[in-house]
């Protein structure tokens, strides 16, 4: 299954985001944001399920 993800420079982190599940995460690196999106990405989906509008 492939997701997206949206990195943009804030302030003093870098702002991860998956539009399909509406999580945001953040890092110092682009790194950082990405691997603790991926996180929150899992965790939400062992948890609530894929959203019925998001295909495998």
């Amino acid at each position: 299954m492939d997701l997206t993800a949206v990195i943009k420079k804030g302030d003093k982190q870098f702002v991860a985001l998956c539009p399909e599940l509406d999580i945001v995460s953040q890092g110092y690196s682009i790194e950082e944001a990405l691997d603790n999106l991926k996180e929150a990405s899992d965790l939400f989906i062992e948890t609530m399920g894929l959203p019925d509008d998001v295909k495998m």
